[in-house]
């Protein structure tokens, strides 16, 4: 089987960082305007030219998010984005505006242009058209099924590359066209500042009874009548590679530095599996179910994904306590908190290429190696022998329930 790409998302320099230690082969970003995430940490124009140069050092592409659908007060800024886009040399632009393609024809000739999921791509003729208009490479909306997704490899050019979401969360209205979080709070989803209202619970209220709440239930006594489930294809990549789909992409720009390095480790484990053909290690599949996340489903690929209607809660049963900064041969390592533990406390370490290991914390020491009970100060710099030798930005964590 080919090889297919693991676009992984990047939403700070942080979380950029962990993406790449953990196995991207892409991965995409904003700068401070025209993303769909704008709760995100996000790129400043100098932070985006050094998160180009750490992604040139390691063999990674970078793409841009230019995805937002711009307004007349804003289309004017986009000439001077784009040119600087072009200067650094990133990889490829995400649009889902007709006149920023446009746009980008002219100031970025030599960066490739995708076309974002905002567009909703869900038959060959549309993504044949764009393709006519420049793009070199669409992405699907995720309301598809793997047959339609087939059939539309089939029926466009092979230089057109395919890519779909595989992980991650997903709205309930189409490929994110909702206007309900504009209505409701003002924060237009359609410009990255989405509330996300369709995940609260709802109840009725008749005109002349204000303040009197009746329940709206669904056929079990649930309330979350708008609830989406998460999407997780990672028992499924052959099925992708099989479908001609070039590049699947990880949803989650505005979560954790954490959930950026899990996620990407365990799904580029999955398609190095897929690619040999071979079984993904269960070790690996199970590290999906180590980061944040609502119940899973496999989105609309296998038809009609539900609902899961009881709450809105995310699922987090695991935190990171710190993060490698440098380790000898011995397991000697220097590390940074992130939450509090102390000697004798379980642990688990994971990180790039090393495989989840429990262990228990036998002694700590600070950064002039003056022996301590407990770190519990965040960010400050302590010392701990590992069981083996590992890389920088592997992770310890520990399990505890987190969900709300």
């Amino acid at each position: 089987m080919k090889k297919i790409e693991l676009l992984s998302p990047a939403g700070d320099m942080e979380r950029l960082q962990m993406a790449v230690a953990y196995g991207a082969d892409a991965v995409y970003l904003a700068g401070n305007t025209f993303g769909m995430r704008s709760f995100a940490g996000n790129f400043s124009p100098e932070a985006l030219k050094q998160a180009v140069e750490l992604c040139r050092a390691h063999g990674v592409r970078v793409h841009v998010t230019c995805n937002t659908m711009p307004r007349n007060s804003e289309v004017s800024r986009l000439p001077e984005w784009l040119e600087y886009l072009e200067a650094l040399g990133v990889d490829a632009v995400i649009l889902a505006d007709v006149g920023t393609l446009a746009l980008a024809r002219r100031y970025a000739p030599h960066v490739q242009r995708h076309i974002s999921t905002q567009a909703s791509i869900v038959n060959y003729q549309s993504a044949r058209a764009w393709h006519d208009l420049g793009a070199s490479r669409v992405i699907l909306a995720r309301e598809l099924s793997l047959e339609e997704v087939r059939e539309i490899r089939a029926r466009t050019s092979p230089e057109l590359e395919i890519e779909v979401f595989a992980h991650g969360a997903m709205c309930v209205s189409y490929s994110g066209r909702c206007l309900l979080s504009n209505y409701m709070t003002g924060r237009d989803s359609n410009r990255g500042a989405c509330a996300q209202p369709c995940r609260y619970q709802y109840a009725l209220m008749e005109e002349k009874r204000p303040g009197e709440y009746f329940p709206v239930y669904e056929e079990h006594g649930e309330t979350y009548i708008m609830n989406s489930r998460d999407m997780c294809m990672i028992d499924h990549i052959p099925d992708l590679l099989d479908a001609g789909v070039d590049s699947i992409k990880l949803e989650g720009r505005a979560k954790s530095a954490y959930y950026a390095a899990i996620v990407t480790g365990a799904y580029r484990h999955a398609i190095d599996a897929a690619a040999a053909g071979g079984p993904l290690d269960p070790v690996w599949r199970d590290e999906v179910e180590h980061i944040s996340h609502r119940h899973y489903s496999t989105g609309f690929f296998y038809g009609q994904p539900g609902q899961f209607t009881e709450n809105a809660r995310y699922v987090r049963d695991w935190q990171i306590v710190a993060k490698v900064m440098s380790c000898d041969g011995e397991g000697n390592a220097v590390l940074t908190l992130n939450n509090k533990f102390a000697v004798g406390d379980t642990l688990e370490l994971v990180g790039p290429e090393v495989r989840p290991q429990a262990l228990t914390v036998e002694a700590l020491w600070d950064g002039e190696g003056t022996s301590l009970d407990e770190v519990r100060h965040p960010q400050m710099v302590f010392q701990m022998k590992l069981p083996r030798q590992v890389p920088p930005l592997s992770l310890l964590r520990r399990q505890a329930d987190l969900s709300p």
